[in-house]
């Protein structure tokens, strides 16, 4: 007897799940389909009944990312100041299982089909707009404009301190471009009037 719907569609999410998780961690081209159906319990044969290619794993992978993302504590910040502070975190950093698939895998969806990119480019432009709706309207100047600024800093200050070898140095590239990105946007100020 052939296995249920439910079933199948179990064994699909679980599928899903397992690329999900070692995609942000290897790569997409970090771990093959063999792998990946053999940490989920499978074998490589039964890949075809799930997915018509290696590309519509990847495309749903990234959705279950993202979406995984979505409600994780580095979206569901209530100010500009704390989203900086949690994405350019140590533990961040460190914490590759379930970080940010945009950080995890910026330089390599340019080699991805259409559709990747499609689900990559959603994420990213829902962050941008996460974070222009962060910037205080005392700040002056085209808010958009700079939600991208601050979001290609903190993907790629996050990016380079997991890629240097030296703990000191990645830690100083997490807190400076925090502390810089964090001074730009904070509104100023103004001087009280003492008499």
């Amino acid at each position: 007897m052939g296995h249920s719907q439910a079933e199948k569609a179990e064994t699909h999410q679980r599928i899903v799940d397992v690329a999900a998780r070692r995609f942000r961690e290897l790569g997409l081209e970090g771990i093959s389909v063999a792998d990946i159906m053999k940490e989920a319990g499978m074998t490589v044969g039964g890949f075809y009944k799930h997915f018509a290619s290696r590309d519509d794993l990847v495309v749903e992978a990234l959705a279950a990312v993202f979406a995984e993302n979505e409600n994780s504590e580095l979206v569901s910040q209530p100010t500009l100041k704390k989203s900086i502070q949690t994405y350019l975190s140590e533990k961040h950093r460190d914490d590759l299982h379930s970080s940010c698939g945009v950080s995890s895998l910026v330089s390599e969806l340019p080699r991805s089909s259409d559709d990747a990119r499609e689900v990559f480019t959603e994420r990213v432009m829902k962050s941008v707009s996460l974070l222009e709706g962060q910037i205080s309207s005392e700040i002056e100047g085209n808010h958009r404009a700079q939600a991208m600024l601050i979001y290609s800093a903190m993907v790629g200050a996050i990016g380079m301190s997991r890629a240097v070898a030296d703990t000191k140095f990645s830690r100083q590239i997490l807190q400076s471009v925090a502390a810089e990105l964090i001074a730009l946007f904070s509104p100023k100020s103004s001087p009280s009037s003492n008499g």
